[in-house]
């Protein structure tokens, strides 16, 4: 049986370990750790997976901001990595992650969501849209369909041309 715990309660090593083996230890250079670059998850949307004591999954959020030109800072909440053991993917562990971070999400985020991912799966199973990320932009390179973002816990989505980065 799979477990759904705090990702606090999680040896951060393990946390790592899981990540490089689902990304590779390359992933440093990637434009979405320079977005939340100098900040900790936000705990109460972090969550493990894990079953018969063994870590197999994790998704993690991150308070970032989008920031306009006038110096206006919207907060936002930035999903990923989502991340599950190589040996354990396709079973539904990631869904399960994202579905119960969404739910935590509805009461508790302090901002709409966005993302770095996959338009088709995310759009389809969780909502997660290009629509209002047209004009965003990111510290590093970056498929525009591939910026997402949904409204969330009353949070809509900030308007306009910004740089999102951390809070």
């Amino acid at each position: 049986m799979v477990e759904l715990l705090p990702l606090s309660d999680i040896e951060p090593q393990a946390v790592e370990a899981l990540l490089d083996a689902a990304f590779g230890t390359d992933r440093f250079g990637r434009t979405a750790y320079r977005i939340r670059e100098g900040v900790d998850a936000v705990p109460a949307l972090s969550f493990a997976a894990v079953e018969d004591g063994a870590l197999i999954g994790t998704i993690q959020c991150w308070p970032v901001a989008h920031r306009a030109a006038d110096g206006t800072a919207t907060p936002l909440v930035m999903v990923g990595p989502v991340a599950v053991r190589p040996d354990v993917q396709r079973g539904g562990h990631g869904r399960a992650l994202m579905a119960h971070m969404l739910e935590v999400a509805e009461a508790q985020a302090d901002g709409a969501l966005m993302m770095i991912g996959d338009p088709e799966y995310y759009g389809r199973f969780f909502g997660f849209g290009a629509d209002g990320t047209g004009e965003w932009d990111l510290p590093g390179p970056f498929e525009r369909r591939r910026l997402l973002a949904r409204a969330i816990n009353g949070h809509d989505l900030p308007r306009g041309a910004g740089m999102i980065g951390p809070r």
